[in-house]
C-alpha cells in the first residue's frame, strides 16, 4: 500500500463505520458465527472497552481493533484480549491490520499491561511474537490457535475469561 494508513482511538462518530467494517470484514470467514459486531457493540455498552482503534486511509475509516481485559484464573493481572480485528476486504494484506496490531500493542503497554492473548491463525500472529503455551488455556478451543505475548514478568499459568460479550 502505498497510501499513508493513520490509527487513532475511535470517537462517536465511527461507530457505525466499525460494525460495518467488523461485518464485511468476518462475513466469509471460516471460523466466524458472525457476532464480532456485537461483541464489539456489548464491550463498548459495558464500559469495558480498554482499547478502541481505528484506522484510517486518506480520511477514511477502513480498519478497526479492540482490546479488552481478560481474566486468569478469575483475576485480572493486567492481561488484555485482542479482538476483533477489523479490515475492509479491499483494505486487507495491505498492513492496515498489522499497523492496528502494533499500534494496540503499543496502547495496551500505556495501561501497564503484562501480556495479551488472542484466538487466531498462528501464522499470521507469529511475526507479532504471539505463540501457543500450554499453561495459558482457554477452555473449549483448540490449543494451537490460543497465542499469548508476554509483555512483562512471565507467562502465567491458568484459565483464561474473557468479557461476557464473547459467549
Amino acid at each position: 500500500m502505498n497510501q499513508v494508513i493513520n490509527v487513532r482511538p475511535e470517537c462517536i462518530d465511527d461507530i457505525n463505520d466499525i460494525k460495518k467494517i467488523t461485518i464485511e470484514a468476518f462475513k466469509n470467514h471460516p471460523h466466524s458465527n458472525s457476532t464480532e459486531d456485537e461483541i464489539v457493540a456489548r464491550l463498548r455498552a459495558d464500559n469495558d472497552l480498554s482499547v478502541s482503534l481505528v484506522a484510517e486511509v486518506n480520511g477514511v475509516v477502513v480498519g478497526h481493533i479492540a482490546f479488552s481485559k481478560v481474566k486468569i484464573n478469575n483475576e485480572f493481572i493486567q492481561w488484555y484480549g485482542l479482538a476483533p480485528v477489523s479490515v475492509k476486504p479491499e483494505y486487507q494484506n495491505q498492513g492496515v491490520g498489522s499497523k492496528l496490531i502494533l499500534s494496540g500493542l503499543d496502547a495496551i503497554r500505556q495501561l501497564n499491561a503484562h501480556g495479551c492473548v488472542l484466538l487466531g491463525e498462528p501464522e499470521y500472529y507469529n511475526k507479532f511474537g504471539f505463540k501457543a503455551y500450554s499453561q495459558l488455556i482457554l477452555k473449549g478451543v483448540p490449543a494451537e490457535y490460543f497465542q499469548a505475548l508476554v509483555l512483562s514478568g512471565k507467562i502465567p499459568i491458568g484459565n483464561v475469561k474473557y468479557h461476557s460479550a464473547f459467549r
